[in-house]
């Protein structure tokens, strides 16, 4: 082999191990995006259901508040064993669930003799992103399925 085959032998070489180093860096840019496109999807997907949750915790305030008022003022006036579904899916995308119960208690005497009674009204709201009923055990599993409870207790 003389001198000038060899430089020819040499320069092919350089050229194809030149082609193996682009071929590498596209294979890890590659690898790379997709792992930001991951990292994306999974960011997408906890902020959706941070955003659920708001809503339900949202839900399940407005569904205390209309029980309150419903126990006050309402039909809800002795309170025992009430419960109602409030359907918020147009607004809120949930539905709420509202149980009250009460009882009377005797709190000293207005005047002598005359015993001033008082009742406590125990309220509970659960809220969650079901289309059949809350709490839904058999949704919980699932995805976008997102739940809040939320209780008060108030007196007359």
């Amino acid at each position: 082999m003389n001198q000038r085959t060899r430089q020819r032998t040499k320069a092919r070489l350089a050229h194809g191990l030149g082609s193996v180093a682009v071929i590498l860096l596209l294979v890890a840019l590659a690898a790379l995006a997709a792992a930001i496109a991951q990292l994306g999807l999974a960011a997408q997907g906890a902020q959706t259901r941070d955003l659920l949750a708001s809503r339900a915790g949202l839900a399940a305030q407005a569904g205390l508040e209309w029980g309150l008022y419903q126990a006050f003022k309402g039909t809800w006036t002795s309170c025992s064993g009430a419960s109602q579904t409030l359907d918020l899916s147009a607004d809120l995308g949930m539905r709420v669930t509202v149980n009250c119960s009460s009882s009377v208690y005797n709190e000293g005497e207005s005047s002598p003799g005359v015993a001033q009674t008082v009742r406590v009204y125990s309220l509970d709201a659960v809220a969650c992103t079901s289309s059949s009923s809350c709490p839904d055990a058999s949704a919980v599993a699932q995805p976008g399925y997102s739940e809040r409870k939320r209780q008060v207790s108030a007196t007359n």
